[in-house]
């Protein structure tokens, strides 16, 4: 199915579905220049598989977000042809996947593994096209943290900046200050890696570069 071979109305151009509620996926997309016509966040269970890999998971969970929020969109005129893009964020040490903390002892659990080691945050992205075809990529960052202190610990679970995130941290938020090194995509940690989202889109055709042009 090729969107552009046959001629449509001036201005017209495919619309882009963030199967997520995620703010911070929305601001990343809207900083390449891409703003989605709709959110659709889907409701599943994240819960890993028994044996599940970090990274298995990731990618498992992008790409079921991404067919959950394509069927979410039958029906819908208005949407008719959409890209659906969704993304998952994994945090693991070794083969030990982090939970989306919610309580604190949940959160001081995590950041307490974290404190002065080494670990890695996977990506997955999936990109649902109006073919019906599925495009993945999935994104694997490394990270070491600083040796959290006592006072380390007790202000940054006061914050709340924890809840809900996976690994119990936001690196965009105080836990930036925690990150000693960093290889691979930093926006991948925040949630959305640019780079690979940007050229998935591109290569299967969907116009990224239109938006630039309001920018500024």
């Amino acid at each position: 199915m090729n969107l552009f071979s046959s001629p449509k109305p001036p201005g017209w151009r495919p619309k882009l579905v963030l199967a997520s509620a995620s703010p911070r996926r929305l601001a990343l997309l809207e900083q390449a220049g891409l703003k989605p016509d709709a959110l659709l966040p889907a409701d599943l269970d994240e819960s890993p598989l028994k044996g599940e890999r970090p990274r298995d998971l990731a990618r498992r969970l992008a790409r079921a977000k991404a067919e959950a929020a394509r069927v979410g969109l039958e029906g819908r005129a208005d949407l008719d042809g959409a890209y659906v893009l969704a993304a998952d964020t994994v945090v693991a040490v070794g083969r030990r996947i982090l939970p989306k903390a919610e309580i604190v002892d949940e959160a001081a659990a995590c950041l307490r593994l974290l404190s002065g080691r080494a670990h890695r945050v996977y990506t997955g992205v999936a990109l649902a096209m109006p073919s019906g075809a599925i495009r993945e990529r999935l994104v694997e960052t490394r990270l070491r943290f600083k040796r959290l202190s006592g006072d380390d610990l007790e202000n940054y679970l006061a914050s709340g900046e924890w809840r809900g995130k996976a690994g119990a941290y936001a690196i965009q938020g105080i836990a930036g200050s925690f990150v000693v090194k960093l290889v691979g995509s930093y926006t991948g940690v925040v949630g959305l890696p640019l780079y690979e989202t940007v050229n998935l889109l591109g290569g299967e055709g969907f116009p990224v570069r239109l938006g630039w042009l309001n920018v500024g």
